[in-house]
């Protein structure tokens, strides 16, 4: 959810039912650095509560010292380590799931930010580095005896990036078998369905959903009444669209007409034309220009 989940997309979300967020992911090593635009990823309003730090790197060290020092400066209520980012520029350096081949190595790094933060700690894994080498069950037991509250499992292996249909549940069943703490499920939770799926087959704690909500911040809702037996929540895309563009450009003024055309690709999705409208949205670049596009939507 780099680049996607800010702080103007996750208080889009909040009034859909969400009970826990993640920030977007944060270096460890440009915090140690000092590196101000970084430490604004960090930062929480009061909408977005209960929320975790999502911190990488590959150093227990360094790993440890940003913990504690967000722990501290930040309206933070726990430290998430990301273990389970595939992307390359991420894994090329041994970090996100790159350290699924290093089991210890990752007790070492749980450890030692359990030991310096002042917040609980949580923690993200995946399935494994490929399919030679799955190892979920005895990492997240790791991570338990070293000391994290929670772990979630993103049941797919490196290799499988994000794609659909990939997701071994079986895995996240293991897992939940194994340990003690809390155990989240994560990969292709899209719907209610899929939700109850996911929660029916792994007998897993909670769901952990990323890309689903891009486009569709409301899908909280229609899972929430799913689990619950309840009708689908009535929603107004162009609305929740609205609220999300004035939140982008309040909190990133001057980058929001770019970041946005990408969330407003997956909001138009669900409207006639899509594809023109999507073109559209390529050449937007103010609220204006964002606006008058939501005005010309089809009636929902």
């Amino acid at each position: 959810m780099a680049g996607a989940g800010d702080r103007a997309f996750r208080e889009t979300c909040a009034p859909f039912g969400v009970d826990f967020f993640c920030t977007e992911m944060i270096s460890a090593k440009a915090v140690h650095f000092g590196d101000k635009k970084t430490r604004l990823l960090a930062e929480t309003g009061t909408a977005e509560h209960p929320i975790a730090i999502q911190l990488f790197g590959s150093d227990p060290a360094i790993m440890a010292e940003a913990a504690a020092k967000l722990g501290k400066s930040e309206k933070a209520d726990g430290i998430d380590l990301n273990f389970g980012c595939p992307v390359p520029k991420i894994v090329n350096n041994g970090e996100g799931s790159a350290l699924m081949k290093d089991p210890e190595r990752i007790c070492e790094i749980v450890r030692s930010v359990v030991e310096a933060s002042p917040l609980p700690v949580s923690v993200k894994i995946r399935a494994g580095w490929d399919e030679n080498s799955e190892n979920a069950v005895k990492v997240a037991t790791l991570c338990e005896k070293a000391g994290a509250c929670r772990i979630a499992v993103h049941a797919r292996y490196r290799g499988d990036f994000y794609r659909d249909g990939t997701v071994k549940l079986p895995v996240i069943r293991a897992v939940k078998e194994a340990v003690s703490i809390p155990v989240i499920g994560n990969g292709d939770i899209r719907d209610g369905e899929s939700a109850l799926r996911m929660l029916e087959e792994t007998g897993c704690d909670g769901l952990m959903i990323g890309r689903a909500a891009v486009g569709k911040p409301w899908v909280f809702a229609e899972i929430r009444a799913a689990l619950d037996g309840a009708p689908e929540p009535t929603v107004h895309p162009k609305e929740v669209l609205r609220e999300h563009l004035r939140l982008a450009f309040l909190y990133k003024p001057l980058t929001a007409g770019r970041e946005m055309r990408m969330h407003m690709a997956q909001y138009l999705k669900g409207f006639r034309g899509a594809a023109g409208l999507r073109d559209q949205a390529s050449h937007a670049s103010t609220i204006e220009d964002y606006l008058a596009l939501v005005d010309s939507l089809p009636q929902e």
